[in-house]
């Protein structure tokens, strides 16, 4: 269904620049739920300074009159936008036509996006509402046929990274999804949100640092492979403290991270030390899934059992010199 949609509005995009403004068809249903206007009676325009020793060509086609720039004032306005705050953030905006700008803003709003969405996808993705629809379908399509992501989850994947609105098919996206496939991650629609990052500036260093610790080239893969969320993680502010806390506070070997590479998805100050430290004072120690991964109801109940319970003699058929602590 959105790929049938994607479609229509490829076809009914303008074939030449001359005609770049005008504006595509669209679906004749209601694609919004904008609201109208919200303050209109305290909308105040700038004014061109009268003191000032620069002349003003009047033929130059990058001016915008001030007729021009209420009306882009009044619409963005209707919909929730403060425009002096968008354009500080991405001034092309500036000199974007109205016509182009309400396209755009009707097409993404035809995937279901609300208007609370909208809003957050441009304080995200200001270049968004200087983007032509000619150069957001493509995008769209690239989602849909390569990266395989079903028509009903559009709305969701660009809700989670808007970014991906205002990238490059040939030059961002394409590479990053080869990159990933050639890993062997094979579900990267499960993954959306790594397609807008460069494979050279931000994925290959992290497997890099993976391989500076002493991680084989084989295992870092397989370890990104296996938790993708990786790459969404800063070497300095998040690899660095949690690896020199697993080797030097906890004393723990390497093959763990191998197996439990979530290790680093949890935080270091509210789970990771305070659990650890726990373990310690009782002299107990957990493998990383059971230390993490458990509700704290569940934790303090295992180390509860743990602290607690009296160890079977050795003749008991209970007693066992490799007890799986899942059992416990």
């Amino acid at each position: 269904m959105q790929e049938t949609q994607i479609l229509s509005f490829t076809k009914s995009l303008p074939s030449s620049p001359s005609s770049s403004t005008t504006k595509p068809h669209f679906p004749t249903h209601p694609n919004h739920d904008f609201p109208s206007l919200s303050h209109p009676k305290s909308l105040r325009f700038p004014t061109l300074s009268t003191k000032t020793n620069t002349p003003i060509n009047p033929t130059n086609t990058n001016t915008t009159s001030t007729s021009d720039f209420q009306e882009k004032l009044l619409y963005l306005d209707s919909i929730g936008i403060d425009f002096l705050t968008l354009i500080d953030d991405h001034p092309p905006v500036l000199s974007f036509p109205l016509a182009e700008i309400k396209s755009t803003v009707d097409f993404v709003a035809s995937f279901g996006i609300t208007a609370v969405e909208f809003r957050r996808i441009v304080g995200m993705c200001p270049e968004i509402l200087a983007s032509r629809v000619s150069e957001i379908v493509p995008i769209f399509t690239f989602l849909i046929r390569e990266a395989r992501v079903n028509g009903s989850d559009l709305r969701r994947v660009i809700n989670r990274r808007p970014r991906l609105l205002a990238c490059s098919v040939k030059n961002r996206l394409r590479p990053t999804l080869y990159f990933l496939q050639s890993i062997g991650i094979a579900e990267v629609n499960k993954h959306t949100n790594l397609l807008s990052s460069s494979v050279e500036e931000k994925l290959i260093p992290r497997i890099e640092y993976f391989e500076k610790i002493g991680f084989s080239r084989r295992d870092s893969v397989s370890m990104f492979r296996r938790f993708p969320q990786l790459f969404c993680y800063s070497v300095k502010e998040n690899f660095e403290p949690k690896f020199d806390y697993f080797v030097v506070e906890m004393g723990r070997d390497l093959k763990e991270l191998k197996e439990f590479p979530q290790y680093f998805s949890f935080s270091l100050e509210k789970r990771i030390k305070p659990r650890h430290q726990c373990c310690v004072e009782k002299g107990v120690c957990f493998p990383l899934p059971i230390l993490l991964k458990t509700s704290n109801a569940k934790f303090w109940d295992r180390l509860d059992i743990c602290c607690n319970a009296s160890m079977p003699f050795e003749r008991s058929p209970l007693w066992c010199t490799n007890c799986d602590i899942d059992l416990v």
